[in-house]
């Protein structure tokens, strides 16, 4: 089991990194990371100022109920969304949201990001997938909740395994990234803004790009995961 204090930490230094990445604009973020031992989350506090973080901003909470365990805080609004990332994809221990500028251009375009390049299937096992409109009801009802539900709903209908594909676009909204814990969430954030400007920037140079073969692909994702990847040292 981890300390309270412990997850607080990481959790602080997950929402740091990635206003370091430049991937926050004012309050435009948050990252979270579960104890599973625990039965606990932590995750920012709701709109505080990414200069005024500290351990104390970290809100803790029930990962069944959501119900506040430790903390002065009111936790972030997207608190229902990782929930429901954690109840639905059991091997993730870590979930960060942001608006980051281009990942978000291709969410409120409605587009997927298809795979243009080796930088990408690095980090994404092809197109990174892009959620259908949420209803007016579920907008109406527990829009954070159902929020998390259409990324869940896109990953399994789409046959995606979620440590392969550990990210979404959420229409209209923004992205949100997943990982085994919460440091791995924030390197797969980092990567889609940065694979998201490339694509971008490729469509500029050349409108009808096509996405890379798939043996491509296959090549450059095994090299980093599964049971044959070779990048690296041994660990």
């Amino acid at each position: 089991m981890i300390a309270h204090s412990e997850l607080r930490k990481r959790v602080l230094e997950a929402n740091r990194a990635i206003v370091d990445a430049g991937l926050v604009t004012l309050t435009f973020g948050n990252a979270s990371a579960a104890d599973r031992s625990a039965g606990v989350m932590a995750i920012k506090a709701s709109g505080v100022a990414c200069d005024e973080l500290g351990p104390e901003s970290m809100v803790v909470v029930d990962l069944g109920s959501g119900e506040v365990l430790d903390g002065a805080f009111r936790p972030s609004s997207d608190t229902p969304t990782h929930l429901v990332l954690y109840w639905r994809f059991r091997a993730v221990g870590g979930v960060v949201h942001t608006h980051s500028p281009a990942a978000t251009a291709w969410a409120q375009a409605g587009r997927e990001l298809p795979c243009f390049g080796t930088t990408h299937a690095d980090h994404f096992h092809g197109s990174v997938p892009v959620t259908r409109d949420l209803t007016a009801e579920e907008i109406a009802a527990d829009y954070e909740a159902r929020t998390g539900e259409v990324i869940a709903e896109t990953i399994e209908g789409l046959r995606l395994r979620p440590l392969a594909m550990p990210g979404v676009l959420v229409r209209s909204h923004g992205p949100f990234t997943w990982g085994t814990d919460e440091t791995d969430a924030v390197e797969n954030a980092t990567a889609l803004e940065a694979v998201a400007s490339i694509a971008l920037s490729s469509l500029t140079l050349a409108p009808e790009l096509q996405p890379i073969t798939p043996d491509l692909l296959e090549r450059h994702f095994s090299r980093k995961h599964g049971p044959d990847a070779y990048y690296g040292q041994p660990r």
